[in-house]
Protein backbone atom coordinates (compact mmCIF):
# COMPACT_ATOMS: atom_id res chain seq x y z
CA UNK A 1 0.00 0.00 0.00
CA UNK A 2 2.86 2.38 0.82
CA UNK A 3 4.14 2.00 -2.75
CA UNK A 4 1.29 4.25 -3.84
CA UNK A 5 2.72 7.79 -3.93
CA UNK A 6 -0.68 9.34 -3.21
CA UNK A 7 -1.02 7.43 0.03
CA UNK A 8 2.56 8.27 1.00
CA UNK A 9 1.88 11.95 0.34
CA UNK A 10 -1.31 11.86 2.44
CA UNK A 11 0.50 10.14 5.32
CA UNK A 12 3.32 12.69 5.12
CA UNK A 13 0.83 15.57 5.28
CA UNK A 14 -0.94 14.04 8.25
CA UNK A 15 2.38 13.52 10.03
CA UNK A 16 3.36 17.15 9.61
CA UNK A 17 -0.10 18.31 10.77
CA UNK A 18 0.21 16.10 13.85
CA UNK A 19 3.50 17.75 14.81
CA UNK A 20 2.92 21.32 13.67
CA UNK A 21 -0.66 21.95 14.85
CA UNK A 22 -0.32 21.48 18.64
CA UNK A 23 3.10 23.17 18.62
CA UNK A 24 1.52 25.99 16.65
CA UNK A 25 -0.83 26.64 19.56
CA UNK A 26 2.13 27.66 21.70
CA UNK A 27 3.51 29.70 18.80
CA UNK A 28 0.19 31.60 18.69
CA UNK A 29 -0.16 31.96 22.46
CA UNK A 30 3.40 33.24 22.83
CA UNK A 31 3.19 35.38 19.67
CA UNK A 32 6.19 33.56 18.20
CA UNK A 33 5.07 33.55 14.56
CA UNK A 34 8.15 35.44 13.38
CA UNK A 35 10.31 33.18 15.55
CA UNK A 36 8.99 30.17 13.65
CA UNK A 37 9.46 31.97 10.35
CA UNK A 38 13.12 32.72 11.05
CA UNK A 39 13.79 29.16 12.19
CA UNK A 40 12.15 27.66 9.10
CA UNK A 41 14.07 29.96 6.74
CA UNK A 42 17.30 28.71 8.28
CA UNK A 43 16.38 25.24 7.00
CA UNK A 44 17.86 26.06 3.59
CA UNK A 45 21.22 26.69 5.25
CA UNK A 46 20.83 23.26 6.86
CA UNK A 47 20.21 21.73 3.44
CA UNK A 48 23.43 23.30 2.16
CA UNK A 49 25.34 21.99 5.18
CA UNK A 50 23.97 18.48 4.64
CA UNK A 51 24.84 18.46 0.94
CA UNK A 52 28.36 19.78 1.56
CA UNK A 53 29.14 17.21 4.27
CA UNK A 54 27.17 14.20 2.94
CA UNK A 55 24.95 14.25 6.02
CA UNK A 56 21.26 13.34 5.81
CA UNK A 57 19.19 16.41 4.99
CA UNK A 58 17.13 15.84 8.15
CA UNK A 59 20.26 16.05 10.32
CA UNK A 60 21.53 19.20 8.64
CA UNK A 61 18.19 20.97 8.83
CA UNK A 62 17.62 19.92 12.44
CA UNK A 63 21.06 21.15 13.53
CA UNK A 64 20.82 24.54 11.82
CA UNK A 65 17.19 25.12 12.83
CA UNK A 66 18.04 24.37 16.45
CA UNK A 67 21.10 26.63 16.31
CA UNK A 68 19.05 29.45 14.79
CA UNK A 69 16.33 29.10 17.42
CA UNK A 70 18.91 29.19 20.22
CA UNK A 71 20.62 32.26 18.74
CA UNK A 72 17.30 34.09 18.50
CA UNK A 73 16.39 33.18 22.08
CA UNK A 74 19.79 34.32 23.38
CA UNK A 75 19.79 37.63 21.53
CA UNK A 76 16.17 38.36 22.46
CA UNK A 77 17.09 38.02 26.15
CA UNK A 78 19.66 40.79 25.66
CA UNK A 79 16.87 43.21 24.73
CA UNK A 80 17.83 43.43 21.08
CA UNK A 81 14.84 44.72 19.07
CA UNK A 82 12.98 41.45 18.54
CA UNK A 83 11.09 42.34 15.35
CA UNK A 84 14.17 43.74 13.66
CA UNK A 85 16.30 40.84 14.88
CA UNK A 86 13.90 38.22 13.51
CA UNK A 87 13.61 40.06 10.21
CA UNK A 88 17.38 40.25 9.76
CA UNK A 89 18.05 36.64 10.77
CA UNK A 90 15.18 35.18 8.74
CA UNK A 91 16.20 36.81 5.49
CA UNK A 92 19.92 36.48 6.11
CA UNK A 93 19.63 32.74 6.82
CA UNK A 94 17.53 32.18 3.70
CA UNK A 95 19.91 34.18 1.49
CA UNK A 96 23.00 32.51 2.94
CA UNK A 97 21.43 29.10 2.42
CA UNK A 98 20.60 29.81 -1.23
CA UNK A 99 24.11 31.17 -1.88
CA UNK A 100 25.72 28.21 -0.10
CA UNK A 101 23.72 25.69 -2.13
CA UNK A 102 24.74 27.39 -5.37
CA UNK A 103 28.44 27.20 -4.40
CA UNK A 104 28.49 23.44 -3.78
CA UNK A 105 30.38 21.82 -6.65
CA UNK A 106 29.12 18.67 -8.30
CA UNK A 107 25.67 18.78 -6.73
CA UNK A 108 22.56 19.59 -8.70
CA UNK A 109 19.77 20.68 -6.40
CA UNK A 110 16.15 21.46 -7.14
CA UNK A 111 15.77 24.41 -4.80
CA UNK A 112 12.03 24.62 -5.38
CA UNK A 113 11.58 21.27 -3.67
CA UNK A 114 13.18 22.67 -0.50
CA UNK A 115 11.51 26.07 -0.72
CA UNK A 116 7.97 24.88 -1.46
CA UNK A 117 8.08 21.18 -0.62
CA UNK A 118 7.96 18.01 -2.68
CA UNK A 119 5.36 15.95 -0.91
CA UNK A 120 4.57 13.83 -3.98
CA UNK A 121 8.17 12.54 -3.95
CA UNK A 122 8.05 11.36 -0.32
CA UNK A 123 9.51 7.88 0.14
CA UNK A 124 8.85 5.25 2.78
CA UNK A 125 12.11 6.30 4.47
CA UNK A 126 10.88 9.90 4.52
CA UNK A 127 7.65 8.73 6.15
CA UNK A 128 9.63 7.02 8.89
CA UNK A 129 11.53 10.26 9.55
CA UNK A 130 8.37 12.40 9.47
CA UNK A 131 6.34 10.20 11.81
CA UNK A 132 9.28 9.62 14.15
CA UNK A 133 9.79 13.38 14.38
CA UNK A 134 6.07 13.96 14.88
CA UNK A 135 6.08 11.37 17.66
CA UNK A 136 9.00 13.09 19.37
CA UNK A 137 7.29 16.48 19.19
CA UNK A 138 4.04 15.08 20.59
CA UNK A 139 5.93 13.26 23.35
CA UNK A 140 7.71 16.49 24.34
CA UNK A 141 4.45 18.46 24.39
CA UNK A 142 2.53 15.85 26.37
CA UNK A 143 5.39 15.44 28.84
CA UNK A 144 5.70 19.18 29.50
CA UNK A 145 2.15 20.31 28.66
CA UNK A 146 1.18 21.76 32.03
CA UNK A 147 4.57 23.36 32.62
CA UNK A 148 4.54 24.87 29.14
CA UNK A 149 1.05 26.24 29.68
CA UNK A 150 1.94 27.76 33.04
CA UNK A 151 5.11 29.40 31.75
CA UNK A 152 3.19 30.69 28.73
CA UNK A 153 0.38 32.23 30.80
CA UNK A 154 2.57 33.68 33.54
CA UNK A 155 6.35 33.29 33.83
CA UNK A 156 6.19 34.65 37.39
CA UNK A 157 3.60 32.04 38.40
CA UNK A 158 5.70 29.35 36.74
CA UNK A 159 8.78 30.41 38.72
CA UNK A 160 6.78 30.45 41.96
CA UNK A 161 5.55 26.93 41.15
CA UNK A 162 9.07 25.62 40.69
CA UNK A 163 8.96 25.70 36.88
CA UNK A 164 11.87 27.24 34.98
CA UNK A 165 10.46 29.32 32.08
CA UNK A 166 13.81 29.26 30.25
CA UNK A 167 13.84 25.47 30.33
CA UNK A 168 10.33 25.34 28.87
CA UNK A 169 11.44 27.80 26.19
CA UNK A 170 14.28 25.44 25.29
CA UNK A 171 11.84 22.54 25.03
CA UNK A 172 9.66 24.57 22.66
CA UNK A 173 12.78 25.49 20.70
CA UNK A 174 13.74 21.82 20.33
CA UNK A 175 10.20 20.88 19.28
CA UNK A 176 10.18 23.70 16.72
CA UNK A 177 13.50 22.58 15.23
CA UNK A 178 12.27 19.00 14.90
CA UNK A 179 9.06 20.17 13.24
CA UNK A 180 10.97 22.28 10.73
CA UNK A 181 13.22 19.32 9.91
CA UNK A 182 10.34 16.91 9.26
CA UNK A 183 8.16 19.43 7.41
CA UNK A 184 10.66 20.72 4.86
CA UNK A 185 9.99 17.81 2.47
CA UNK A 186 6.22 18.37 2.69
CA UNK A 187 5.62 22.13 2.52
CA UNK A 188 9.12 23.58 2.14
CA UNK A 189 11.08 26.13 4.14
CA UNK A 190 8.99 29.10 3.04
CA UNK A 191 5.67 27.57 4.10
CA UNK A 192 6.46 25.71 7.34
CA UNK A 193 5.57 28.71 9.51
CA UNK A 194 2.15 28.85 7.84
CA UNK A 195 1.40 25.27 8.93
CA UNK A 196 2.39 26.20 12.47
CA UNK A 197 0.26 29.32 12.72
CA UNK A 198 -2.80 28.93 10.47
CA UNK A 199 -4.35 25.74 11.96
CA UNK A 200 -3.89 27.07 15.50
CA UNK A 201 -5.33 30.47 14.59
CA UNK A 202 -8.28 28.76 12.89
CA UNK A 203 -9.04 26.60 15.93
CA UNK A 204 -8.71 29.38 18.50
CA UNK A 205 -12.22 30.96 18.21
CA UNK A 206 -13.93 27.59 18.70
CA UNK A 207 -11.89 26.39 21.68
CA UNK A 208 -12.76 26.76 25.35
CA UNK A 209 -9.67 24.99 26.69
CA UNK A 210 -6.03 24.78 25.55
CA UNK A 211 -6.39 21.05 25.01
CA UNK A 212 -9.43 21.57 22.79
CA UNK A 213 -7.56 24.15 20.76
CA UNK A 214 -4.69 21.72 20.17
CA UNK A 215 -7.11 18.98 19.11
CA UNK A 216 -9.04 21.27 16.77
CA UNK A 217 -5.77 22.55 15.31
CA UNK A 218 -4.71 18.98 14.49
CA UNK A 219 -8.07 18.43 12.78
CA UNK A 220 -7.71 21.64 10.77
CA UNK A 221 -4.14 20.84 9.78
CA UNK A 222 -5.07 17.30 8.74
CA UNK A 223 -8.04 18.51 6.70
CA UNK A 224 -5.86 21.15 5.06
CA UNK A 225 -3.21 18.56 4.15
CA UNK A 226 -5.71 16.18 2.58
CA UNK A 227 -7.77 18.98 1.00
CA UNK A 228 -4.66 20.65 -0.40
CA UNK A 229 -3.49 17.39 -1.95
CA UNK A 230 -6.93 16.86 -3.50
CA UNK A 231 -6.86 20.40 -4.87
CA UNK A 232 -3.36 19.91 -6.27
CA UNK A 233 -4.49 16.83 -8.22
CA UNK A 234 -7.72 18.48 -9.36
CA UNK A 235 -6.26 21.80 -10.51
CA UNK A 236 -2.68 20.64 -11.27
CA UNK A 237 -1.14 23.07 -8.78
CA UNK A 238 1.97 22.69 -6.55
CA UNK A 239 1.11 20.45 -3.61
CA UNK A 240 2.87 22.37 -0.81
CA UNK A 241 1.35 25.77 -1.61
CA UNK A 242 -2.01 24.07 -2.20
CA UNK A 243 -1.95 22.67 1.34
CA UNK A 244 -1.26 26.11 2.80
CA UNK A 245 -3.97 27.61 0.58
CA UNK A 246 -6.46 25.06 1.93
CA UNK A 247 -5.47 26.01 5.47
CA UNK A 248 -5.91 29.71 4.63
CA UNK A 249 -9.40 29.02 3.23
CA UNK A 250 -10.34 27.23 6.44
CA UNK A 251 -9.08 30.21 8.44
CA UNK A 252 -11.18 32.59 6.32
CA UNK A 253 -14.26 30.42 6.83
CA UNK A 254 -13.64 30.30 10.57
CA UNK A 255 -13.43 34.10 10.67
CA UNK A 256 -16.91 34.24 9.13
CA UNK A 257 -18.51 31.39 11.09
CA UNK A 258 -17.10 32.06 14.58
CA UNK A 259 -18.91 35.41 15.12
CA UNK A 260 -22.19 33.80 14.02
CA UNK A 261 -21.82 30.98 16.52
CA UNK A 262 -20.95 33.29 19.39
CA UNK A 263 -23.61 35.90 18.64
CA UNK A 264 -26.08 36.17 21.49
CA UNK A 265 -29.80 35.94 20.61
CA UNK A 266 -31.85 39.06 21.31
Amino acid sequence: MLDDFIIRAALAGLGVALAAAPLGCFVVWRRMAYFGDATSHAAILGVALALATDLPVFAGVLGVALAMALVISTLAERQVGTDALLGVLAHAALALGLVAVSLIDGVRVNLESYLFGEILAVTVADLVVIWTGAGLVLALLVWRWQALLTSTLSPDLATASGIAPKREQLILTLALAITVAVAIKVVGALLIAAMLVIPAATARPFSRTPEAMAAYAVAVGSFAALGGLAGAFTFDTPAGPSIVTAAAILFALSAVVAPLLTRQPR
